[in-house]
This record gives structure tokens, C-alpha cells and sequence, in this order.
């Protein structure tokens, strides 16, 4: 399962990039409010550090004017994904961008009818929103696996980028689901590492090697 970043932050993607575990980047219109700065260089910024996909999100919400907008983010780099709304003009323009050869990362999915006609559009990624499911009382990862079983079945070759992803079990959720990718916050990565015997094996480790008054080196 390849793994993205999901942040505008250039700072956090430089962070992030000498694990080698970084894939691709997702951005969306609140985490480029939230850097600042100008979406075109942002994303140009983005694309020049990392050679995986990076979705840069129209922000239209009629077909014709997501087209432009979509256009114009997809000259800014070869790897750009444009990012899409799953609306009946999010799919219309997905399967404009798919004629063309531009890849798309369909958005806002929350059922598995929306991710079929997303993949009849022609779509690249769908993004069902794991957490936000979740917050709603329903089990997001059983989404995941329902869309799974019908792209399978259907020989679907649209890719499903699990995303609202807040903690390691819901990585391992969207792993487990059979995703092909995962979108996650900075925070949420660098806790997949984490485990308290992890931690408490390491130090008696060391405790014990210190001991012996050797050095490898």
C-alpha cells in the first residue's frame, strides 16, 4: 500500500522525505489556507520534491470552470493529480480529464454506489473518508472493504486512496481493506513507528551493552 502525505506544508514533506516512506502528497483548499501561500507555487514547490502523484484540488463546483481550473493545475507538473468533488460535475470532469490522459483523485466519497460511478467515470484515486464515516457512527474501514470487493469483482482499475485517516489502526484498517494507497497527516505517520515495547526492548538493549564496555565502532 503506498503511502501519502496529506499536508500543504513544505517544511513537513522536507521532514518527512529522508524516511523513503513517503509516496505521493494530497492537498485540499483548507491546507493550502492554511500555508498562506499561492496555490500554483505551493503545488509547483511540492511536485519538484516528490516524484510520486500529488492531487491539487479544483475548487469550481460547475463542470466547465473545474475543467479550467483542472487544466491549469495539471500543467504544473507531470505528476499533478487533479483532485475532484464526487458531484454529477466532479464525475463529468473526471471522465474529461481520463479522454485526456490526466490522471484525477475523486473526493468526498462516503458509499460504495459513489465510488462505482467514480470508477466508471474513469477516475484514478477514489478518497473515501474514513474518519468523518466514523464520526458519524458508522465503521469507515467497512466502506473500504465494500469498495474493494466491487472494483475486484467488476475488474475496476480506479486505485482507492484511503483518506480521513486519524490513527494507526485506521492505516492498518485501510492496509488490511486491501487500499492501494493512504493519505495521512504528518502526526499520524510518524505514529505508525510507535510502540511501548518497542521503546522498553531498545533501552534494555542498551542497558545491557553498556555493560559489557564494548565498542563496534
Amino acid at each position: 500500500m503506498k503511502l501519502f502525505l496529506d499536508t500543504a506544508d513544505v517544511a513537513v514533506i522536507k521532514d518527512m522525505l529522508p524516511t523513503g516512506m513517503v509516496d505521493g502528497v494530497t492537498t485540499n483548499p483548507s491546507l493550502i489556507a492554511k500555508s498562506g501561500r499561492n496555490i500554483a507555487e505551493v503545488i509547483a514547490e511540492i511536485c519538484a520534491l516528490v516524484e510520486g502523484p500529488i492531487s491539487a484540488e479544483a475548487v469550481a463546483t460547475d463542470f466547465e470552470t473545474m475543467v479550467k481550473e483542472g487544466d491549469k493545475l495539471a500543467a504544473i507538473a507531470p505528476n499533478v493529480v487533479v483532485k475532484l468533488p464526487l458531484t454529477w460535475d466532479g464525475l463529468r470532469a473526471a471522465r474529461a480529464f481520463a479522454d485526456k490522459g490526466v490522471q484525477t483523485n475523486v473526493t468526498l466519497c462516503f458509499s460504495a454506489a459513489q465510488a462505482l460511478l467514480a470508477a466508471k467515470a474513469g477516475a484514478t484515486y477514489v478518497s473515501p473518508f474514513v474518519g468523518r464515516l466514523d464520526d458519524h457512527g458508522a465503521v469507515g474501514s467497512e466502506l473500504l472493504e465494500e469498495i474493494r470487493a466491487l472494483y475486484d469483482i467488476h475488474g475496476f482499475e480506479t486505485q482507492i486512496l484511503a483518506a480521513s485517516l486519524r490513527h494507526p489502526a485506521h492505516v492498518t484498517a485501510a492496509a488490511l481493506a486491501g487500499s492501494d494507497a493512504a493519505t495521512l497527516p504528518a502526526d499520524t505517520f510518524k505514529a505508525l513507528i510507535k510502540h511501548p515495547l518497542t521503546d522498553r526492548g531498545l533501552d534494555a538493549f542498551l542497558a545491557d551493552w553498556g555493560k559489557t564496555g564494548q565498542s563496534i565502532l
